[in-house]
């Protein structure tokens, strides 16, 4: 069994594109800015973050269109240097809400929403920098 991918169900497709394709980098694997479905991959590692229309998903499972309460998932990056990082999206439009900061003495955070409101951490593993 492999991990595909985490998919998120999304109501504004095109504001979600281009949050993980322009703020956080991702590379898209089509090019489908008007969706219903596009596949993003960071540029290591084989795991992606898939967005679908929740509107086409509902009409798979009618569950699938009630309006979503809460906070239903946490996408969670590892980058090498999460400062210079936090720098970059920043520049590029992306709100943080806390950090970048430790979490424990192994690893620093940093936490924002896309535009559905679905959490992201960025994490940096302070393990890694030997």
């Amino acid at each position: 069994m492999e991990l595909a991918q985490v998919r998120l169900l999304v109501s504004d497709f095109t504001a979600c594109y281009r949050f993980y394709a322009d703020v956080l980098g991702l590379k898209p694997q089509s090019g489908a800015t008007e969706g219903p479905y596009e596949k993003f991959s960071p540029h290591t590692g084989s795991a992606g973050i898939a967005l679908q229309d929740r509107s086409m998903m509902a009409g798979v499972l009618a569950e699938a269109g009630d309006t979503a309460t809460g906070h239903r998932s946490l996408v969670v990056l590892r980058v090498d240097d999460l400062d210079a990082y936090c720098a970059g999206i920043t520049a590029r439009g992306a709100t943080l809400l806390h950090g970048p900061a430790p979490m424990t003495d192994r690893m620093r955070v940093a936490h924002l929403k896309d535009p559905e409101g679905n959490l992201v951490e960025l994490q940096e593993w302070l393990l890694l920098r030997g």
